[in-house]
């Protein structure tokens, strides 16, 4: 068996509870990670000591859980999450036990958990792993499996459905016969977990290597077409051209190549095209045809990711990407239409945009390729960058205030319009940029917007 390296901060963690007359048992992610040969993160504990004592024994405890046991203790830089044995009572609401009860026994401790997987303790002053489960073989065997009753286990909390598709893109694992058939017995347990928690769910499978091993797992349970019911119409849309899939396993496989450390980029990959089943046409020669898609993907985009409680900044970054990932680049564009691509896209989403678009490509075959147009394009875009160019209202060298002072506007909404036709002209021919020139084209346009 795969020994378990002891830090010294774990090793005094647990001298405090072995001198204080108690044991503790390292239990959870940690031990999963480590016999999966995944280096250990997050370092969870097991022990005897009710909230009350183990306040006692540290200087820095917080009650974050305190109702069903658990704590989280503050020491040398580290947050240990760490519950007293239990034994939960009944789920009425299919998420949290009704009641709880300590107990003297990490064996029934071990019991009350989700997955074999998860089900290993080791005691920290013996080194004993304790696996009355066996979870260990569960990990060789690259297998998720629910302890005891399947059924029970998703009955008893409905965020273990999620967990199980979750730990499938996290360890690339399969599931288990009986715990898959159990996955879509109870999917609509589901319906009784909150939005936040779902939401977290995803977001730790779109960070994994390989989302779509998950994604594959909820629609095939049926969990996709209660969560996203938008991502599952996109079964069966065949498309032409360079795609080798239909729209859903090319989003699955666009979420794939998308980055694993950028969630809400992730999200817009596997989103981008999530509008194709509502504007599928056909044309002449009977081919499908997908015009004005980008829009309405944005639109459904916007919808899923307020359903699932995305923060405002994300859910704007998410459908900005989305609304403009259908530009088509060629070496015929003028400099005058990069300057506007580039102001219409912003200076700070380009690199995100064509992440986008590469993951997107990706997706088309599930294989890398070397988009040399994009390249061209970024290379474009550089060029343009170095020199001296506006692409916002803010870069112009004229503001509201100088067409007040210095034309003789008047005070009002037009102002921005104003502008935003001065950007335009700049966009046009960048030499145009000062304030005399831009005074002069300013007194121009007065008469237009004085007189309305």
């Amino acid at each position: 068996m795969k020994h378990f390296h002891l830090t010294p901060t774990l090793r005094q963690f647990s001298d405090i509870f072995s001198l204080n007359g108690y044991s503790c048992f390292l239990v959870g992610g940690a031990l999963r990670n480590h016999f999966a040969n995944i280096k250990p993160t997050d370092f969870d504990f097991a022990t005897d000591a009710n909230p009350e004592d183990i306040i006692r024994i540290f200087k820095h405890v917080i009650p974050t859980g305190i109702k069903h046991g658990t704590v989280t203790v503050l020491f040398k830089g580290h947050q240990f999450e760490v519950t007293t044995f239990r034994i939960d009572g009944d789920y009425s609401n299919s998420r949290h036990p009704d009641t709880i009860q300590f107990s003297p026994s990490i064996y029934e401790d071990l019991k009350r958990r989700d997955f074999t997987i998860n089900s290993i303790a080791m005691n920290l002053q013996t080194g004993e792993v304790l696996d009355p489960h066996n979870g260990i073989q569960d990990l060789k065997r690259h297998l998720i499996k629910a302890i005891g009753n399947p059924v029970e286990r998703f009955n008893e909390d409905g965020l273990r459905l999620m967990r199980a598709c979750r730990f499938t893109s996290q360890l690339n694992f399969t599931i288990e016969y009986n715990t898959f058939n159990a996955l879509t017995e109870c999917r609509f347990n589901l319906q009784k977990v909150s939005a936040e928690r779902i939401r977290d769910e995803i977001i730790k499978i779109l960070s994994s290597e390989k989302p779509s091993i998950a994604l594959r797992i909820m629609e095939q349970s049926g969990i996709l077409e209660l969560i996203i019911p938008e991502l599952s119409t996109c079964r069966g849309i065949n498309q032409k051209g360079y795609h080798d899939f239909d729209v859903l396993d090319h989003l699955y496989y666009s979420c794939d190549g998308g980055p694993s450390d950028d969630v809400i980029l992730r999200f817009s990959c596997l989103l981008h095209d999530i509008g194709k089943p509502l504007s599928l046409a056909s044309d002449k020669e009977g081919f499908p045809t997908f015009y004005n898609h980008e829009n309405i993907s944005t639109k459904l985009a916007g919808d899923i990711l307020k359903r699932l409680r995305f923060p405002k900044n994300d859910i704007k970054r998410a459908l900005h990407l989305i609304s403009n990932h259908m530009f088509n680049y060629t070496e015929q564009w003028t400099d005058t239409a990069v300057r506007r691509f580039i102001s219409k896209v912003g200076v700070k989403n380009i690199n995100d945009l064509f992440r986008l678009r590469i993951a997107d490509q990706f997706g088309m075959t599930n294989t890398n390729k070397s988009p040399e147009s994009l390249y061209n394009f970024i290379d474009r875009i550089n060029t343009i960058l170095e020199e001296e160019n506006a692409f916002t209202i803010k870069d112009l060298k004229i503001n509201g205030t100088d067409l007040i002072n210095e034309a003789g506007f008047k005070k009002g909404p037009f102002l921005g319009t104003v502008l935003t036709e001065l950007l335009d002209t700049v966009l046009d021919d960048p030499r145009s940029n000062n304030k005399e020139t831009l005074l002069k084209i300013a007194n121009n346009m007065k008469k237009k917007y004085m007189d309305d």
